[in-house]
């Protein structure tokens, strides 16, 4: 019989040594960060408003660079321009050769082509910052069905019926050409490395430079909707600021089609 006598208490111990390792486990856990499991997605409510506030001040603060690099650039081609200028006189005068000349031009083409480089390169953070602004608005939005449309505020969106591709860019800006004499703007087309930068999947997409409430962009819009081609415009990037408006023809990216 005094076994069993033994055997109760070291058993009863046992369980409490269990139980309190289990406990001291469940409150690590409660500690330490949750992992996401395969399949489970971070709460819509949370994620994307503060993984969209981090972009929109990523992308300012590099538009802010871009323009401080445009002012270097256009100094730059001032020094060029008069260079030019006077080389061209001291080749009037028989002091340099055609070559030089040549050069001094060159270089000049170089600069402003600079120039160029870097405003197109402001004018996309400025699309893609109005489309960042305009994110948390649109997963407010219920789903549109195909074919209807929707505005309100600085966005108007249309959840055309045609299937849409890069590809059909073509016949938009061969409609635009013969109403209005000149090429579409565009500011993007298709996938651009500053959507690679910005992980934004913009490679069904054409992004085009024009006010929607412009004569060019109420034209542009009614033609996309009468062909059933998708679109979204934004009438401005920043509230109270016109920069960055523009009409984004086909879905929306996939960054912001969370809905």
């Amino acid at each position: 019989m005094a076994p069993s006598r033994f055997f109760i208490p070291r058993f009863l111990t046992f369980l409490l040594l269990l139980a309190g390792s289990a406990i001291a486990q469940e409150a690590e856990e409660k500690r330490a960060p949750q992992q996401l499991q395969p399949g489970q997605t971070i709460s819509r409510e949370v994620a994307p408003a503060k993984l969209n506030a981090d972009l929109i001040r990523t992308m300012t603060a590099y538009r802010v660079s871009l323009e401080k690099l445009l002012k270097i650039h256009e100094q730059e081609f001032k020094k060029k321009a008069g260079e030019v200028q006077e080389r061209r006189g001291f080749y009037e005068k028989g002091y340099i050769s055609r070559l030089e000349l040549d050069q001094s031009q060159r270089e000049l083409a170089g600069a402003e082509a600079k120039i160029r480089e870097v405003e197109q390169k402001i004018a996309e953070t400025k699309t893609a910052i109005a489309e960042a602004a305009i994110f948390e608005e649109l997963l407010r939005l219920p789903p549109l069905r195909a074919g209807e449309y929707l505005e309100r505020g600085a966005l108007i969106r249309y959840n055309g019926k045609a299937a849409w591709s890069v590809a059909d860019t073509g016949k938009i800006q061969k409609f635009f050409s013969e109403k209005f004499g000149r090429l579409l703007p565009i500011s993007a087309l298709g996938q651009t490395p500053f959507h690679d930068r910005m992980r934004f999947d913009h490679h069904d997409a054409v992004d085009v430079a024009l006010h929607p409430d412009s004569s060019e962009g109420r034209a542009l819009m009614a033609y996309l909707r009468q062909a059933g081609i998708p679109y979204m415009a934004f009438r401005n990037g920043v509230p109270g600021s016109a920069s960055g408006a523009h009409i984004h023809i086909g879905r929306p990216s996939r960054r912001a089609a969370l809905r």
